[in-house]
């Protein structure tokens, strides 16, 4: 999916709405499959999201049968809606390429997170492929992000400078950053660096994240976000009425994003 269409895609449904789909077999309903779930939460928010983003250790962790899920949920969620490996993948070479046909042709995603600290050898690969987009790890949620991409290099802070460097190998018609809902702050001088990308925002939801301020120092003239959510939507019920409780949760969210739209 090109950028233009994404756009397209978030003014008409008057959301950027990311589903996470970290599907974990121990927090099923009793007797429900991963793959319904993964259906039945695809169905239960169509209309209110416009991507689903798959957490692969989640399928990795069943071994083939992972897999064969992952490639079924991929191929129900259909071409309506942007869709994101969540793999954290990068390393050098081939390596990386045949990372990217794996997840660009083989499964057909139209983007792929990437973790950028092997340089630029390791994220090029995912940029040579047509309307698919590399998702770069930039500044992150988590608790050991200071460890590293909060330390100054020089004038400018790691992940300041991973920003500057990862946006001038690609364009933004290809590269996306990852920027935690909880570094929201962040997002003004992040925008300064790269006005025209593409943020995916996870965090808002179970991990405290603002939308609020998520959009007021993020979004751009095109948007320029996608905000993700997963247990707040997957988990919203652990009874029967899982798929009425996720649609409910993710209508909710899809009703604010349209008073910033």
């Amino acid at each position: 999916m090109n950028k233009e269409k994404l756009v397209e895609l978030i003014r008409s449904r008057k959301s950027f709405l990311c589903v996470g789909l970290d599907t974990d077999p121990s927090k099923l309903p009793a007797g429900v499959s991963t793959l319904e779930f993964n259906k039945t939460i695809i169905d239960a928010t169509r209309e209110f999201s416009v991507a689903y983003k798959p957490n692969l250790a989640f399928y990795e962790a069943m071994g083939r049968e992972g897999w064969d899920i992952l490639e079924e949920t991929v191929a129900y969620i259909g071409h309506e809606h942007f869709t994101i490996a969540d793999a954290k993948r990068g390393d050098i070479g081939n390596t990386s390429s045949y990372y990217a046909k794996a997840f660009f042709e083989t499964y057909g995603f139209d983007s792929i997170t990437v973790a950028p600290y092997m340089g630029k050898d390791s994220v090029s690969p995912f940029l040579q492929f047509q309307d698919k987009w590399a998702i770069v790890l930039a500044l992150t949620s988590n608790e050991g992000s200071k460890d590293f991409q909060t330390q100054k290099i020089g004038e400018e802070y790691l992940f300041e400078k991973v920003l500057r460097d990862v946006a001038s190998w690609g364009t933004d018609e290809n590269t996306m950053f990852v920027v935690g809902a909880t570094k929201a702050e962040s997002l003004a001088q992040i925008r300064q660096i790269i006005p025209n990308h593409f943020l995916l925002v996870p965090g808002v939801g179970a991990q405290g994240g603002s939308l609020q301020e998520v959009v007021k120092y993020g979004m751009n003239s095109e948007v320029g976000l996608l905000v993700n959510a997963s247990r707040s939507i997957l988990y919203a019920s652990s009874g029967a009425d899982y798929a009425i409780a996720a649609a409910a949760e993710a209508k909710k969210m899809q009703e604010e994003m349209a008073v910033y739209l």
